[in-house]
């Protein structure tokens, strides 16, 4: 892929109340200025907020990487235990690989600053030349959990053929292998 390509980033919000316009979403817009803290390389953000539903979430996740050409999706929302806490689901349904170091990783980092980091399910999966990655829904918590796994995203891009992302290392660090 052309590293000049402007990557298109999915936000996707998962939230019945915000859906339907009864309070502010903050989770998407944490997610917009922590990607415009890190990265230096273009990128277009492609956002939506949609309900608590798993074939809502389904076809979203689908759309924005098959149609929507997106090389990362990041889902806030819907990762706990509660019966409307799909997003997991979702993501694992429309998966063509499992990556289940990223949610690990998130809950270890979140653990350290709330005991209840472990009731979280975040995941990570690949769909095509996508990297779907879901976030809790609260700012400071999503915040933490891409400070974790940022890191190996880029690189992560690369190996599924998406566009060259490039971090502002004095904010952030992005690992890749050096080059022989």
């Amino acid at each position: 892929m052309d590293s000049r390509a402007t990557a298109r980033i999915g936000i996707l919000v998962v939230s019945d109340r915000a859906s339907r316009g009864e309070y502010e979403d903050r989770g998407g817009p944490a997610i917009q200025e922590y990607l415009s803290e890190v990265l230096t390389s273009p990128w277009q953000p492609v956002a939506e907020i949609i309900s608590d539903e798993q074939s809502a979430i389904e076809s979203a996740l689908i759309k924005m990487c098959d149609d929507e050409n997106c090389c990362l999706v990041i889902t806030t929302g819907g990762t706990g235990p509660a019966k409307r806490d799909v997003t997991p689901e979702a993501t694992e349904a429309v998966a063509d690989k499992l990556m289940p170091g990223f949610g690990e990783l998130m809950r270890y980092e979140s653990l350290k600053a709330v005991p209840t980091a472990i009731l979280s399910r975040q995941t990570a999966a690949v769909r095509t030349n996508g990297l779907i990655v879901n976030l809790p829904g609260q700012p400071r918590a999503i915040r933490e959990c891409l400070n974790a796994v940022f890191p190996a995203i880029p690189y992560c891009i690369d190996l599924i053929g998406g566009p060259f992302l490039e971090t502002d290392e004095a904010r952030l660090i992005s690992f890749r292998p050096k080059k022989k």
